[in-house]
């Protein structure tokens, strides 16, 4: 077969996979697994932020996804919560994955933001599938972890950078999101209620945002001095703001933002576009 026959084959293979992405994008069903999948989402952050509202009135916990599975686990129907919470943000994932490939053919940019999102709900669904059966992760000491086996290789602190600003501009994205009100793409309340989605959205998608691009900032920091121990997830992120004037304040506004931001991923999933 020549090149050109293989490039034509490979063509129509990207077609058909792109056509049957977007037939089942289309189905019924993918409806219910992203409202599902946005709830368990939603539910997530809120926990998330509980966390890190604690955290800035003096409580202890972990402000991240390993926290939010933590107490979940410890409520009374703790371990179905993982299961239904986990199988829900890998369905999610999975939907993403194929609004991915079916927005692949004329919207480059919408296929790799889908792509990025089925990544994280993979992650955080893993996440809550691994406490479901009685295992555990530490967000902080697995990203710790991870930077320090990258900084043992030369080019290790380019990496971490690179990787530091890619965070930072997702972080940056959210925040914009926010504040041009966009995330109305994806959700379509009635009338009356969109005054209260814009109410959750706009202040959720800059309190994640900043708090994504502050975890970015700490990959860069990791990166130029060539400590593993200052790259830091998203606990990380919250935590250090205890450590500088007025962060508090402003770690209790992050926090509240996250909470809006969960209860915007619930709406998301009823009203989705």
């Amino acid at each position: 077969m020549s090149a050109e026959g293989a490039a034509n084959g490979v063509d129509r293979a990207a077609h058909k996979a792109q056509d049957a992405a977007a037939e089942v994008d289309d189905h019924r069903a993918a409806g219910w697994v992203e409202a599902v999948g946005q709830s368990a989402n939603g539910v997530v952050h809120m926990l998330i932020g509980g966390i890190a509202l604690g955290v800035a009135l003096g409580g202890g916990g972990s402000a991240d996804q390993s926290g939010a599975m933590r107490t979940l686990r410890e409520t009374p129907f703790g371990g179905l919560a993982l299961w239904v919470v986990g199988i829900a943000l890998v369905g999610l994932a999975l939907h993403a994955f194929v609004i991915a490939v079916a927005s692949s053919r004329d919207e480059r940019r919408d296929a790799l933001r889908a792509a990025g999102r089925g990544i994280g709900h993979a992650v955080v669904g893993g996440t809550a599938l691994v406490f479901a059966v009685g295992g555990s992760i530490d967000g902080e000491e697995t990203t710790e972890s991870f930077s320090s086996r990258v900084l043992e290789h030369p080019l290790g602190p380019w990496v971490l950078g690179i990787a530091g600003l890619v965070i930072a501009g997702v972080g940056i994205a959210f925040v914009l999101r926010g504040v041009r009100r966009s995330f109305f793409e994806d959700v379509d309340p009635p009338r009356r209620f969109r005054r209260l989605v814009e109410t959750l959205g706009a202040p959720g998608f800059v309190a994640k945002g900043i708090a994504v691009t502050i975890v970015g900032a700490l990959f860069v920091i990791a990166g130029a001095m060539g400590q593993p121990g200052e790259a830091g997830g998203l606990d990380g992120a919250l935590q250090s703001l205890t450590t500088v004037p007025g962060g508090v304040l402003a770690l209790i506004a992050i926090a509240v933002g996250l909470m809006f931001y969960g209860v915007y991923c619930i709406a998301r999933g009823v009203w989705a576009r």
